[in-house]
């Protein structure tokens, strides 16, 4: 249940953030900018943190779950799960964003990728590092 937990917080928190940071990049914002600016930004993101979590808790719970899935295979590592639970994220936010707006392109792919794949691989991290994993049972022969 804590891993959920941790997924559910730490998700749209740091999604949230990171698609502001790439809708922001993808409109132009970044050309000229300059201390204000960038106070604006996070502004703006705390102002909109309430809609990150509403519309991220989900989603971040479904990979929770495919987090919760790989941890009962015994030949799946943390290093490992971290990675195919953030590729796994990468997948699903790039086909979910990046048919967004009039830009297409490799580097808007990647971007919106990024949106899912980091706060995936630091929410695993963060349930490997600090909440107790189940142990495999000892088979009995």
């Amino acid at each position: 249940m804590k891993r959920y937990l941790v997924f559910a917080l730490v998700g749209p928190f740091v999604g949230g953030f990171l698609l502001l940071l790439t809708t922001t990049y993808q409109s132009g914002y970044w050309a000229q900018t300059n201390l204000g600016e960038v106070g604006k930004l996070f502004v703006v993101f705390f102002k909109s943190l309430q809609y990150s979590y509403l519309f991220g808790f989900l989603p971040s719970l479904m990979i929770g779950a495919v987090d919760d899935i790989l941890i009962h295979i015994r030949r799946v590592g943390p290093g490992l799960r971290m990675l195919l639970v953030g590729l796994f994220a990468f997948a699903l936010a790039s086909l979910t964003y990046s048919s967004r707006g009039p830009d297409s392109g490799a580097v808007q792919f990647i971007l919106y990728g990024l949106v899912g794949f980091v706060p995936a691989a630091i929410s695993s991290w963060f349930v490997h590092r600090y909440i107790e994993e189940p142990q495999a049972a000892a088979s009995s022969t």
